[in-house]
């Protein structure tokens, strides 16, 4: 029988534990803390649930071979662009994401666009509000442009480099 997992209770425990050392030692603080998580917290549900119905959507109206046209050798432009929104709205970690990337290249998916989708991952939608919150609009717009335009050049880059060889 497989033994389950719970991921992430080391630190939840933890955080309970400061909370609850706070309770008893220092009130004022307890609740400024969990008032600015709630804060938080309230930002990130409807992006949370906007990613799920969004993912929950692309994985059920999409299948591969539909997915696959679009980013072959000549997929140029459009390649890129779903590459990019791709890498963008996708969640959870990178490791998780090899597996399907090494088998949509097997069906034709070119490196560059690899790249793409991987540095694309640098744009994370559901922290966007704290960054926004802790950064300032304008620094938050600028560096996730940055980070689209690179992850383009890193495309292009890796398919330069791929073709040299």
């Amino acid at each position: 029988m497989k033994k389950i997992e719970f991921k992430g209770f080391k630190l939840l425990a933890f955080v309970f534990v400061i909370y609850c050392i706070l309770f008893f030692t220092d009130n004022s603080n307890l609740i400024l803390a969990f008032g600015k998580f709630l804060d938080i917290f309230k930002t990130l549900i409807p992006i949370f649930i906007f990613i799920i119905i969004l993912t929950t959507l692309i994985n059920y109206f999409l299948k591969p071979k539909q997915i696959m046209k679009h980013f072959g050798q000549k997929s140029g432009k459009k390649g890129i662009l779903y590459t990019l929104l791709g890498g963008i709205l996708s969640h959870g970690p990178m490791y998780a994401w090899y597996g399907m990337l090494s088998d949509m290249k097997t069906h034709g998916l070119k490196d560059g666009l690899i790249a793409t989708f991987l540095y694309a991952r640098a744009v994370k939608l559901p922290l966007l509000p704290l960054m926004i919150g802790i950064f300032g609009l304008s620094y938050t717009i600028i560096l996730n442009i940055y980070i689209i335009v690179f992850a383009i050049l890193q495309g292009k880059i890796i398919d330069k480099l791929i073709t040299i060889k």
